[in-house]
C-alpha cells in the first residue's frame, strides 16, 4: 500500500492494531508518529479532513508562551521553548524564526522593568535552544523599528524571537511521517460507536463519510485525541461521565498588511482589556489575534463573531492609529475552540495549557488540553502512559530529546537548501512568487512537485493568479496528501483560501477539474464540490464589500 494513500474501511478492518487514534489534528498526528517510530501498529481516523478543526485555526505560532510566565507556569514555558527548538530543527520549511516587537506604554498593566525581567527569564528558560536573545529598546529605537506605532504614552519596548508556522501543513507533515513508518491514515472516517470486548473498549465502529461504507477497526488501545470534541467521544464510552472540558474560543481576522504598515510581528497588551495579543505578518497580509472567550458552542459551529472581530480591530487600531481598520477591511476570519480542562474558578486566559491524560471507566484513553507547540511532548507522554497495556518491554521510557521524533526530520525538512530549490524552480520557468510558495510548503520535497511539472508541463500553470500555487500541487495533494474535497486543497494544502481576497473562489473551477481527473469525479460531483466551496467562501465575513451586512462564517471549514 502506498504510505501516502488514504486508508479504506477494508484496510482498517483487515487487522488488529496496537493503537487506534481517533482525531487527525496535531495531537492525534503527533501520537501516530511517535507510536509508529517506536514500532507500534497504528491506525488514525478523522471524521473530517486532516487539521480541519482547531489545528488549522490557531495563531500559527510555535512559541514558549511568554504570557504564561505571568501565571508562573515555568515548566510549561520551559517545555514549550524546548519543543520550539525541536520543531525549528525537524521542520525548517514549515516552522520559521520570527522577530517580535513588544512595545511598552505608560498605561500598560505590565511596567517596563517587568517586561524586561520576563524576557530575560524567557531567554534563560530556552537555554541552548534560543533563537536569539532579546534586546531592550528605547522609545526612539521602537519608533525606528515601527514608525507607524502610536507614539503617545510609549516608554520603550523590546525585540525578542519566537517562530511562526503553517499549522495545517505541520499537522499534515506529521501524519505523513507516521504513514511512512507504517501508520494507516483515514480522513473522512467517522467513529459512530465504540467496539467493546468483555466490557472494555477494543476499537471502534467506523463509517466512510464519502462512500457510506462501514466497518470495525480493532485495537489494543483506543485513544481519544479529538480536541474540542473530546467529551462527545467520552460519552460514547459512558454517557454519565461529567464533562472534562470548558472550551475557549480563539478568533483571528486577516487584513491587508499595507493598512497597518508594520515590519515585525507585534506583541502587545490590548488597551481594551490588557490581554496579550499579536499583529502578525502573513505575506502581503496581516492577521490579528486572539480572543480567549469561554464558549459553549458546538465545535462544528465555531466562528468569529462580530463582537470578536470588533474587539480585535479596536485593539489593533489603538496600537496603529493610522490603520483605521473596519469590518470592511477583513478579508478572512477564523475561530477555533481550545480544549481547555474545566476550571470554573479561572478565567480562560488563566486556565492551564498543560495537557491531561485520562483513562475512562471502560478503557478509553483520552488526551486533551495542551497547545500546538507541545504536541510532540504530549504524544510521548501518551505513548509511554499506555505502554503497560501493549506488553511488557515494548515501549521503554526515554528522554524526550533522545527519541527518534526529536531527531528525524518531517517530510520536506531534510537537507533543506532554499537557494538550490530556487534555481531548480527557475529552470522550469516558474515565477519567483511560485518558487517561494513551493519552497515554503514542501522544503526538500520540492522535487515531488517539479517532477510532475517535467512530466506534464501544463501543471506549471497557476490555478489562481497572482497567487503562487500551481496545478502540480493539486495533483500532489490528491496523490500524496490525503486530499479528497475541494476545501481540503484550497484551505489546508495550498493556503489559497487564506491568502487571496476572494478566499480562493476564483480557483474553485480549475482545482476541481484537476481533482476530478485524479479522483474520477463525474460532472455532477465536480459541480457539487464547486458549489459547496463557493458557499463556504461566501460565508466568510467581508464587511461592506457585500452590502455592509455581517455574515458569520469560518475560514477553515
Amino acid at each position: 500500500m502506498n504510505p501516502s494513500a488514504r486508508a479504506t474501511i477494508w484496510d482498517l478492518s483487515a487487522r488488529r492494531f496496537d493503537l487506534l487514534v481517533v482525531g487527525g489534528g496535531a495531537t492525534g498526528a503527533g501520537i501516530a508518529r511517535e507510536a509508529a517510530l517506536r514500532g507500534l501498529s497504528v491506525a488514525v481516523v478523522e471524521r473530517g479532513d486532516i487539521a480541519a478543526g482547531t489545528s488549522s485555526r490557531s495563531s500559527r505560532l510555535i512559541h514558549g508562551g511568554l504570557r504564561y510566565l505571568e501565571h508562573r507556569q515555568w515548566s510549561l514555558v520551559r517545555e514549550s521553548l524546548t519543543e520550539r527548538g525541536v520543531l525549528l530543527r525537524i521542520a525548517p520549511h514549515l516552522v520559521r524564526p520570527l522577530g517580535f516587537l513588544f512595545p511598552n506604554f505608560d498605561t500598560d498593566r505590565v511596567p517596563r522593568w517587568k517586561l524586561e525581567l520576563g524576557l530575560t527569564v524567557y531567554d534563560i528558560l530556552a537555554l541552548g535552544g534560543n533563537v536569539r536573545r532579546h534586546r531592550a529598546l528605547s522609545k526612539r529605537a521602537v519608533l525606528d523599528q515601527e514608525p507607524l506605532l502610536r507614539e503617545r504614552g510609549l516608554r520603550g519596548g523590546a525585540l525578542y524571537w519566537d517562530a511562526q508556522c503553517d499549522d495545517a501543513r505541520l499537522t499534515l507533515a506529521t501524519l505523513q511521517s507516521a504513514a511512512q513508518h507504517g501508520a494507516l491514515v483515514a480522513n473522512y472516517t467517522c467513529v459512530t460507536a465504540l467496539e467493546f470486548d468483555q466490557g472494555r473498549v477494543a476499537g471502534a465502529i467506523i463509517e466512510d463519510q464519502l462512500t457510506g461504507a462501514q466497518g470495525t477497526v480493532r485495537a489494543t488501545v483506543t485513544v481519544n485525541a479529538t480536541g474540542p470534541w473530546t467529551d462527545h467521544l467520552r460519552h460514547l464510552e459512558d454517557p454519565t461521565q461529567p464533562a472534562l472540558l470548558r472550551a475557549s474560543r480563539g478568533a483571528h481576522v486577516m487584513v491587508p498588511r499595507s493598512r497597518i504598515g508594520h515590519h515585525h510581528a507585534i506583541t502587545f497588551l490590548s488597551p481594551v482589556d490588557g490581554r496579550v495579543m499579536f499583529v502578525l505578518p502573513w505575506g502581503d497580509r496581516s492577521y490579528i489575534g486572539t480572543t480567549d472567550t469561554d464558549s459553549t458552542e458546538h465545535p462544528d459551529d465555531t466562528v468569529a463573531t462580530e463582537t470578536d472581530m470588533l474587539y480585535l480591530l479596536r485593539s489593533a487600531n489603538a496600537l496603529f492609529p493610522g490603520a483605521r481598520l473596519g469590518l470592511e477591511d477583513i478579508s478572512l476570519s477564523w475561530a477555533g475552540l481550545r480544549p481547555l480542562i474545566r476550571s470554573d474558578q479561572l478565567s480562560p486566559s488563566a486556565r492551564s495549557r498543560e495537557h491531561l491524560i485520562e483513562s475512562g471507566s471502560r478503557g478509553l484513553v483520552t488526551i486533551t488540553g495542551g497547545k500546538l507547540t507541545t504536541y510532540r511532548r504530549m504524544a510521548i507522554d501518551l505513548v509511554e502512559t499506555v505502554a503497560p497495556q501493549l506488553g511488557t518491554g515494548r515501549i521503554v521510557p526515554t528522554d524526550p530529546m533522545k527519541t527518534r521524533s526529536a531527531r528525524e526530520t518531517l517530510p520536506g525538512g531534510s537537507a533543506y537548501r532554499a537557494e538550490a530549490y530556487r534555481a531548480e524552480g527557475a529552470s522550469l520557468g516558474l515565477t519567483e512568487p511560485t518558487v517561494a510558495h513551493l519552497i515554503g510548503q514542501y522544503g526538500s520535497d520540492l522535487p515531488l512537485i517539479t517532477d510532475l511539472v517535467r512530466e506534464r508541463p501544463e501543471l506549471a500553470a497557476p490555478v489562481h493568479p497572482p497567487h503562487g500555487a500551481i496545478g502540480a500541487q493539486v495533483v500532489h495533494a490528491v496523490r500524496r496528501e490525503f486530499a479528497r474535497r475541494l476545501d481540503d486543497v484550497l484551505f489546508r494544502r495550498l493556503s489559497i483560501g487564506s491568502e487571496t481576497p476572494d478566499a480562493g473562489a476564483g480557483a474553485a473551477e480549475p482545482v476541481a477539474t484537476l481533482m476530478g481527473l485524479e479522483l474520477g469525479w463525474d460532472e455532477t460531483r465536480r459541480q457539487e464540490e464547486i458549489q459547496r466551496y463557493l458557499q463556504l467562501a461566501r460565508a466568510i465575513p467581508r464587511g461592506t464589500e457585500h452590502g455592509g451586512e455581517y455574515a458569520s462564517g469560518s475560514a477553515a471549514p
